[in-house]
């Protein structure tokens, strides 16, 4: 059993990538091999827009043909039992590696319909599970208004279209810095600091459960 995770920031050791590597602990808890992939490391771009996929009869049907350093990973999540994906909020939305790892994992499975009796939706050969983490800078509060959670459900909803099973962990108001005393900045320092301290044990507790959680599932299936 295999569940590959993927890093969408740039940041290898800081709070997206840690609580990856927690996730992959808890699967590995239950038996998985567990592989991180920094997206950053990677030289890629999103979808090209040449509709290979699509081509019916075509050698590339239901894959991206793109070669890049993206498609041996591709190829790759095809035999996985599951993928986690992980991505700081950039903007109001993922980062954009991540977003372009997304359209070229996504895409090439979608097929296009627009009648509830058409075929499924997937083109993807089996049902694996899928988890996302997301983190942000942002306080709960401001996240939910900010609809960051509501793009988190779309997110998710596609996945489970695509993939069969989804869900998301979303963890706010998360500590970036090491010194906030250099950083151009109005947090409540000390406030933030006490969060950490008290919360982030508590993410990285949640993101081992649902490694776990996935790579159970994952083993039911098998």
């Amino acid at each position: 059993m295999e569940i590959i995770a993927f890093n969408g920031s740039p940041r290898k050791t800081w709070n997206t990538a840690t609580l990856l590597e927690k996730a992959l602990e808890g699967a590995a808890s239950q038996g998985a091999t567990t592989k991180l992939v920094h997206l950053y490391d990677l030289n890629f771009k999103g979808c090209m827009s040449d509709f290979s996929c699509k081509l019916i009869g075509g050698s590339n049907y239901g894959r991206c043909a793109i070669k890049d350093d993206l498609e041996p990973l591709l190829r790759e999540i095809e035999k996985a039992d599951a993928i986690v994906l992980g991505s700081p909020i950039y903007l109001g939305v993922v980062t954009g590696e991540m977003r372009s790892f997304m359209e070229r994992l996504i895409f090439p499975f979608l097929r296009y319909q627009m009648s509830a009796s058409a075929p499924p939706p997937s083109l993807f050969p089996r049902k694996i599970q899928t988890g996302f983490i997301y983190t942000t800078g942002a306080p709960e509060e401001m996240a939910r208004e900010a609809g960051y959670e509501k793009n988190a459900a779309q997110t998710e909803g596609m996945m489970k279209m695509i993939f069969g099973h989804a869900e998301f962990l979303f963890c706010t108001d998360t500590y970036q810095f090491d010194d906030y005393a250099k950083i151009d900045q109005n947090f409540d320092v000390a406030k933030k600091a006490a969060r950490r301290k008290q919360q982030f044990p508590l993410d990285c507790q949640k993101a081992f459960e649902m490694g776990a959680r996935l790579a159970k599932q994952a083993a039911a299936v098998q």
